[in-house]
């Protein structure tokens, strides 16, 4: 299997400075990094280490949703899914993931939507991602579109 990487080189304290955040593996881009953007509720053209996940988590469901409708005999027309990772306080000090809440909604023709819920649920369960992600509460909102 595969290894990914990603570098991020900072300069600065974390109050002021800021960074640069490269996809190394793909060479897709270099992305801005820095805690006033990381908070606000404007990104300002910066990314985050939320919004890289919430990408991470969006992709990677998506492909698990895909493979468990297909075991269905589903046939997949449109997944549309969304992950929202909200960042907050933690009360032990500093910040920590507070929740991520994935909405998807498909286009699948061949199972109902009791099936379609079915399978949502489980690539919840099943996604590499939301594998590596239990310590944070993960919520879901599915439907299938007629």
């Amino acid at each position: 299997m595969a290894t990914r990487t990603a570098r991020t080189a900072w300069i600065g304290s974390v109050e002021e400075g800021s960074g640069q955040t490269e996809l190394t593996s793909s060479g897709l881009g270099t992305y801005t990094i820095a805690l006033p953007t990381r908070t606000a509720e404007k990104a300002g053209g910066s990314t985050s280490p939320e919004e890289l996940i919430a990408a991470a988590h969006s992709a990677c469901y998506a492909m698990q949703l895909s493979a468990v409708l297909g075991a269905t005999g589903g046939t997949i027309e449109v997944l549309d899914v969304t992950a929202d990772v909200t960042l907050g306080t933690d009360p032990a000090g500093g910040f920590q993931l507070t929740g991520i809440h994935l909405t998807v909604r498909g286009e699948v023709s061949g199972i109902d939507s009791a099936t379609f819920l079915e399978a949502a649920q489980n690539a919840k369960a099943t996604c590499p991602v939301s594998k590596a992600l239990t310590g944070v509460e993960i919520t879901l909102d599915a439907q299938l579109e007629e």
